[in-house]
């Protein structure tokens, strides 16, 4: 047991910067692997259809545009559920075992859009003044959590003006959505860096119950691993 606190102690140590170039054991490195995979996949489907509708309104071609609105907005939601899950997923095993990794609290200068700036600015106030690593990792979550939210509120609003035509200017509304994209991916990296941290910390004899949460919140993980069945 002492053992055990000695090596948890130890990896507790390290920066987040030092967990992500950090070594994982092979069934941890190979379910980390299978999430960020799941996520990246989402987010390049995602990005390709944008980059699309934006091509179409740099040609002014705003009709063929438009029909792009409601396939982006399924998705944004899609990647926006996926990284909401993963959240969850240890935000749960965090609260029932205590298993907590190293945090750095949200910059706003990451994010384009003045909501996703708002809630990470608060997030980074509260870390300057709050010195429970617990509190700060959970409130971090949180603070995540939110901003994904508010991000599909934004989105949904103006994909209903694109696909009405109701805009003055259409070009202007894929410019936001691509505003809102660009901050998706970068909740999308901040989850990613988040789960690497926390393999990091998490014992061994925690990691049936945390594959478990996670492949209920993402059953496309349960084929992660070939040998597993």
């Amino acid at each position: 047991m002492r053992l055990l606190r000695a090596k948890g102690a130890a990896q507790r140590s390290r920066t987040v910067r030092e967990d992500w170039f950090a070594w994982l054991p092979e069934d941890m490195d190979q379910l980390f692997g299978a999430t960020r995979k799941e996520l990246e996949s989402a987010n390049l489907i995602l990005s390709v259809t944008l980059d699309e509708a934006l091509s179409f309104c740099e040609e002014e071609k705003f009709d063929i545009a438009r029909e792009r609105a409601a396939v982006f907005e399924e998705l944004f939601d899609r990647l926006a559920v996926y990284l909401w899950r993963v959240i969850r997923a240890i935000e749960d095993h965090g609260s029932n075992f205590g298993t907590l990794p190293n945090v750095t609290p949200l910059n706003s200068g990451n994010f384009r859009g003045t909501t996703a700036q708002r809630i990470s600015l608060m997030d980074n106030l509260l870390a300057k003044v709050v010195f429970r690593s617990r509190t700060r990792f959970f409130h971090k979550l949180n603070a995540l959590k939110d901003i994904l939210e508010e991000l599909q509120t934004e989105t949904h609003a103006i994909v209903k003006d694109v696909s009405r035509g109701t805009l003055a200017f259409p070009d202007r509304g894929w410019k936001e959505l691509e505003i809102l994209g660009y901050d998706l991916n970068t909740c999308m990296g901040e989850t990613t860096v988040i789960l690497k941290s926390f393999f990091c910390v998490l014992p061994p004899q925690e990691l049936e119950a945390f594959r478990k949460k996670l492949t209920a919140h993402l059953p496309a993980l349960l084929g992660e691993d070939p040998k597993r069945k």
